[in-house]
């Protein structure tokens, strides 16, 4: 049982230490920072394109940002167990 409570504690840790950590995407000057937590910290535009080049871009940073903090995070909890 102490050594459940252990891992549980380890994890929250770990979750913590991931929170802090900060990924980035960009393209064509449109750049989107996020945390380990999943929360938007910035979003820089690009004014010199189109709105819906932005909006486009966006979403792809947006999709890369994610990807990049869900593999970040699976790499540190495969490094736990």
């Amino acid at each position: 049982m102490f050594e459940k409570i252990k891992q549980l504690k380890q994890l929250r840790d770990l979750q913590g230490e991931v929170a802090k950590e900060k990924f980035e995407s960009e393209k064509e000057g449109v750049k989107v920072v996020m945390n380990g937590a999943f929360m938007v910290e910035e979003i820089i535009l690009n004014p010199e394109i189109s709105q819906e080049q932005q909006q486009r871009i966006l979403q792809e940073c947006f999709n890369e940002v994610i990807k990049k903090a869900q593999l970040a995070m699976a790499q540190k909890f495969r490094g736990m167990m």
